[in-house]
């Protein structure tokens, strides 16, 4: 299972190919797509749409950005939450980065928690579109993304996991949407189990939830991988110096023994407090060591108050060029969520991972062990991380 999921880690060209300007249906896909103008291509789906026949109201200014494009380009909504992960978001802005790269003319519709959660603001950083859909209330969330659907009128949604994608699903039901799913870790989300048997796929990263969903409807195609990483040419050198501007020169692009630190997007208290421990041993006993690391947004304020400045440590809150930071780094010191783990893994960077406990079903821990047999990655549970293991895992990659 682990070597099929590593050939499968792919980028989201492989991983839906619905996106494909080629006039056939694959097997494994629900879509059918076919030249309609010798330089437009559009995505029919089998099922009609109830909805179509229905008047649709008149946006508001505030859905100006959320209207249709003419009959002949294709929409798609994708739904995801982040709730501090950014797995499911940034698989939600991967894939319609992709659609947008195969199919210029195509829409695509953001729907996740109002703002100030991380899908509106990575929405806003891409230049999608953004409806928000209300938090903790099914009955309103499902009112409110019917209504958004109603609006954008999309030929599929895509639903990528978190919270706002159950709503926004069964509003996909009672309008006749036709809608996926994306699911990336090693075991499947509640809601996915829930939703499958009505999905026309689900796209999945490995092979093992297989047995647990519909084998028919089920696709395993990897993860997709922001375009921005995939397609990124900076040498290790000019990366540094994108975080380390007074340094640049100082070191040859491979003196250099560079720490990547993720601790998700809100951050992580145990990985912090680990770092803080070791952080600034780490820098004083090797002149040609660097420290990029993202604390997380909630925990920065503390951190940087604990940390002592050094030349050599760049701290921030988050990292908005993180294909900057897998391009500057040579071991990448993070949590195993799916996307992070994907994302380790095709830019081939040598990992210690430190797997959620408390997460449903042990998603972090089942990827965290996948990644060892893999990747050779170290893994290194919440009860064992200290300084002192953490200080030995770091030596023994860099030998």
């Amino acid at each position: 299972m682990a070597s099929t999921a590593a050939q499968r880690a792919s980028p989201a060209r492989s991983t839906i190919r619905f996106l494909s300007l080629r006039g056939t249906q694959t097997p494994n896909l629900p879509f059918r797509t076919r030249a309609a103008a010798p330089t437009r291509a559009r995505l029919r789906c089998h099922l009609s749409r109830s909805s179509d026949s229905t008047p649709t109201p008149t946006p508001t200014t505030s859905d100006q950005d959320a209207e249709p494009d003419p009959e002949d380009s294709l929409r798609v909504a994708f739904a995801c939450g982040g709730a501090g992960a950014g797995g499911r978001v940034y698989s939600a802005i991967a894939l319609a980065d992709e659609l947008h790269a195969s199919l210029p003319s195509s829409r695509s519709l953001i729907l996740g928690a109002p703002a100030p959660s991380l899908e509106s603001t990575a929405a806003a950083a891409a230049s999608y579109p953004f409806a928000p859909i209300p938090p903790r209330c099914l009955p309103r969330g499902i009112l409110a993304a019917a209504l958004h659907l109603r609006r954008f009128r999309p030929h599929v949604l895509v639903a990528t996991g978190g919270a706002p994608a159950l709503p926004a699903c069964l509003a996909a039901l009672l309008l006749g949407l036709p809608f996926v799913i994306q699911d990336q870790d090693a075991s499947p989300a509640p809601a996915t189990r829930l939703l499958a048997p009505f999905a026309l796929r689900v796209f999945l990263a490995f092979n093992a939830p297989v047995r647990l969903l519909p084998k028919r409807k089920c696709a395993v195609y990897g993860n997709p991988v922001r375009m921005s990483i995939l397609k990124c040419q900076a040498s290790k050198a000019e990366a540094l110096a994108r975080f380390f501007p007074r340094e640049e020169g100082l070191l040859g692009e491979q003196d250099a023994q560079v720490v990547l630190v993720l601790g998700g997007a809100e951050g992580s208290p145990e990985i912090n407090v680990a770092v803080l421990n070791v952080y600034y041993e780490m820098l004083r006993k090797r002149k040609d060591r660097y420290i990029i690391w993202q604390t997380g947004t909630e925990t920065f304020c503390e951190m940087e108050s604990l940390v002592r400045g050094h030349r050599r440590l760049f701290l921030t809150p988050f990292l908005h060029e993180l294909e900057m930071a897998y391009a500057a780094s040579d071991v990448v010191i993070s949590r195993a969520g799916a996307m992070t783990c994907t994302e380790i893994l095709v830019t081939g960077k040598p990992s210690i991972l430190i797997p959620l406990p408390t997460i449903l079903d042990h998603h972090q821990t089942r990827n965290a062990y996948i990644m060892a047999d893999v990747m050779g990655a170290k893994v290194i549970t919440e009860d064992e991380l200290d300084s002192s293991s953490l200080t030995s895992a770091v030596d023994e990659i860099f030998g």
